[in-house]
Order: C-alpha cells, then structure tokens, then sequence
C-alpha cells in the first residue's frame, strides 16, 4: 500500500477531530525543548556572532530531537505487527503536524460573528490569530486578516507538512513542524532575537520556498475548479508575491487575492505603530465575511489536490 494512504489518513482524522489544544499536543514539547534551550544559549551580553552561532546550536538540537522523536515513532509503529494499526499510528502523528481544520474552525468562528454582526468579538477572536493589533478593526480589515492568515498558513500549516512528508516520511514532517514552530518563537525581527533568531527565520524561509510555490499552483487550480478567477489569480501572483516582506508569503496571499478579486495587505498597526504591508490584487470587490469562507473552501481544494497528485505520482514511481 502506498505511504501516501497514511497523509489521506492523517487529513481524514484532521477533518473529523481537529488539532486539539491539550498540554499534551505534540508541538507543546516541542515548543517547551526550544523555550529550555534559549534559556540556556541566549545572553543579551552576547556579541552578535555568537548570538546567531548560538541560535544555531539550538536549531540543530532542535532538528535533531524532532528527526529522532519522528523516527521512533514510525519503529513503534512498525513494531505492532498490524499493517493497518501502523498506517493509524503515522497518520495520527502526522495529524498533529497539520492543521486545516483548525484554520477552517478559526475563518468559520470569524465569518459568523462578522454576519451576527458582533465586530467587538470578532476583533477580539481575530487576535487569537494574527499578530496585529484588532482592539479597532473594522468588518473589512479583520475580512482581510483572517483571509491573509488561512491563505499564508496553508503553506506552513498544511502543503509544507505534507510535502515533506511525501519527501522523507514522517520524521521530515516532524522535522518541518519544528523548523516552522522555532521561526513562530524565534524569527522575530526585534533587538532580543534579531540574531540569535536568525538561522531559525532564514531555514524556515528556505524550507517552505518549494512548498509555497506548490501552494500558489494549487490555488489557481483551485480557483479553476471552484469557478473562481484562476486567470487573475495566476496574474497577481506573478505580479505582486514577490512583494510581500517574506519571500514566500506573497505566493499564497497574491494568488488568493486574485482568485476572489480583492485586495489583501495595507496598513496594520503593531503595539500601536502603523506598519504598512504592500497590496496584493486589485480591490475589484469590497471585502465581506463570504471571502472568509471562499478562501477556506481554496485551502481545502488545495489540502485534497497536493494529496490525490501526490499519491498518483508514488504510484507511477
């Protein structure tokens, strides 16, 4: 049996129970080694070379820990004597390495507050996952953030985890989910981790170059299925990803952007300090809580897209 069988597995446990939030989740561990190790590396008195050598000390630790838990779990697995309790037990750790129901329950959440029209709980909701200040969001910028968050972490949350994990099995996409998890606490951009956070922010630039590239194709064909605009989303993703400060989160936020015929990026505020993001696509509709949902409905057809084009090329392997 193909061991892409345990990824259409591991999305089908995703889509029945979610990523549970319990102290036990897999990536908590993760999070607290990282937390341990920084405390252990990182002094403020440090000049910046051994502040970024540090920082990568800790990432290599990382990785290595991540790998081996990935490979031990895929032994214990194989240790069983079931074919069938193998395949479940992979699939259930990659589960935890992808995240679509959790970004889907999260858009859901918002689209409906926005259409019961409670703004004060949608801005407060829409803070749980964007980094921006929300506390004076009005319907069309937290529209706007929660379709740029469900169409960036589709790359990392979903496509990259899957990717490697066609790539090099479990431990890969073990592997990619600490990658991913060390940038979200490391790459900061601020004088405590701008060095120290550097090797973590620029491996997780690296790892999802390919992924994220994969995603914007997954979206146009996407849109094409969804009789959505896949014309102009090929268009703005040609024209305004490389826009984006990250060279790999333009791809997805461009492409969704042109799919739905609306305009993403702007002004966002940061502790009270206006910070403007450039615009990707062409505000053609004014945006509404409906986007929310189309983009969910993108990132699904992506998810079922990689996973069916990426069993048919291992069974012609």
């Amino acid at each position: 049996m193909s061991p892409m069988i345990t990824a259409v597995v591991a999305f089908l446990i995703d889509a029945l129970i979610g990523d549970p939030r319990s102290k036990y989740h897999p990536v908590v561990p993760m999070g607290n080694l990282i937390s341990f190790l920084e405390k252990i590396l990182r002094r403020d008195s440090d000049g910046y070379i051994k502040k970024i050598c540090m920082g990568g000390v800790l990432v290599s630790i990382v990785l290595l820990v991540s790998y081996g838990v990935g490979v031990a779990v895929v032994l214990l697995a194989s240790l069983t004597g079931s074919f069938t309790l193998k395949i479940f037990i992979e699939a259930l750790a990659l589960s935890f390495m992808i995240s679509p129901r959790s970004l889907a329950d999260a858009g859901r959440e918002l689209y409906f507050l926005l259409t019961d029209g409670n703004i004060l709980e949608a801005r407060r909701k829409v803070g749980w996952i964007v980094g921006r200040d929300t506390a004076h969001l009005n319907e069309g910028e937290i529209v706007r953030a929660t379709v740029e968050t469900v169409s960036e972490n589709t790359v990392d949350g979903i496509i990259s985890p899957l990717f490697y994990f066609a790539v090099g099995g479990l431990p890969l996409a073990v592997a990619y989910r600490a990658v991913n998890t060390m940038d979200s606490m490391l790459g900061y951009k601020n004088e405590k981790y701008f060095y120290f956070g550097r090797v973590a922010a620029r491996l997780d630039d690296v790892a999802n170059f390919i992924p994220a590239r994969i995603t914007a194709l997954l979206f146009i064909i996407s849109a094409f299925i969804l009789n959505l605009d896949y014309k102009n989303a090929f268009e703005m993703m040609k024209r305004d990803a490389a826009k984006h400060p990250s060279p790999n989160g333009g791809y997805a936020e461009a492409t969704v952007a042109g799919a739905l015929n609306i305009q993403l990026g702007g002004i966002n505020s940061y502790f009270g300090v206006p910070s403007f993001r450039a615009y990707m696509g062409d505000a053609n509709e004014l945006l509404n809580p409906q986007h929310i949902l189309l983009t969910i409905r993108l990132m699904y057809t992506a998810t079922v897209i990689f996973l069916m084009i990426a069993y048919s090329l291992e069974l012609g392997a």
